[in-house]
Parts: C-alpha cells; sequence; structure tokens
C-alpha cells in the first residue's frame, strides 16, 4: 500500500512555488460526500496556506465521480492554471467500481493530454470506507493536501514552459 509508510499531508513548504498569482478550479463530486468534503476542505486549506486567494478559488460540485471528467473540461475553459479533481469510488459487489475507476483516470488523463490546463488527479479507488476515510484526513494524512501541492507545482511548470 503506496500510503503506510507516507503522510498524504506532510510536504516541505520551502519547496512550493509561490502561488499568490494563480487561480485554481476544484470540482468535486457529490458521491461519497463525507469523503469528498475531507478531500476538498484538505486542497483549500493547502492552497490558502500557500498563498492563494480565497477568490482565485472556483469550486465546482458534479454528481459523481464519473461527471468529474466533464466539469473538469468545462472548468478549463475558466481561465484557471490548474484543476484539482476530486473524488471518492469505494469498492463494491459489481463491477461498476471497475468501470468507473478506468473512465475517471483516462478522461482525466486524455484532459491532460489534449489541453493546456492541467488537471490534477485526487480521486480515491478504495477497497472499503475506512481505506477512504484514512485518505482524506484520517490516519494517513489528506490526499487533498497531496493535490493541492501537484497543482500549485503544475501550475508553475505551465507558467514558465
Amino acid at each position: 500500500m503506496a500510503t503506510v509508510n507516507k503522510n498524504l499531508s506532510n510536504y516541505d513548504k520551502a519547496t512550493i512555488p509561490n502561488a499568490n498569482k494563480f487561480r485554481f478550479g476544484i470540482v468535486v463530486s457529490e458521491w461519497n460526500d463525507t469523503i469528498t468534503e475531507g478531500l476538498y476542505q484538505g486542497a483549500y486549506n493547502t492552497l490558502i496556506e500557500n498563498g492563494v486567494l480565497p477568490n482565485n478559488i472556483i469550486r465546482w460540485d458534479v454528481p459523481g465521480s464519473f461527471e468529474l471528467i466533464y466539469g473538469c473540461k468545462k472548468m478549463q475553459e475558466q481561465m484557471v492554471n490548474a484543476v484539482i479533481a476530486i473524488g471518492s469510488v469505494i469498492q463494491g459487489e459489481t463491477k461498476h467500481f471497475d468501470f468507473v475507476c478506468e473512465a475517471v483516470s483516462q478522461g482525466i488523463k486524455d484532459l491532460n493530454v489534449i489541453r493546456e490546463t492541467p488537471v490534477i488527479f485526487c480521486v480515491l479507488t478504495d477497497n472499503n470506507l475506512q481505506q477512504a476515510q484514512e485518505r482524506s484526513g484520517g490516519k494517513h494524512g489528506n490526499k487533498g493536501t497531496e493535490a493541492a501541492v501537484a497543482a500549485i507545482k503544475m501550475a508553475e511548470l505551465r507558467r514558465n514552459s
């Protein structure tokens, strides 16, 4: 398990570019909202801690993780420097989990390849609710924090390229 020896919330603030001039879009799935709200708070707080002004963070909600692809595509049109896609897919008894995870990961990958604005993948794909809780502010930290750090770094890369 990748997070066993790593806290997702730990990062060296000295290595983060100044983010006070950047605008970020965050697209949040309403499905498994207790998890996605925790991820959103981690991302939002990290952006603010690194100099992003509150009015430079745009939040849109979509019904589920599958809809993140369209939401992120439209968010890329909003003059943002990076987009964070936040979702949570938890394994159930059917193959639905596999189809949604594959579609969302491929869709977000496609947005990164085809378009100029980076989209950060902050979609938990866990086997159970406990694993999702542990990665959305629990014992493994918050994947939202990690996604916000990645978004800042990718916005800086985009600006400098």
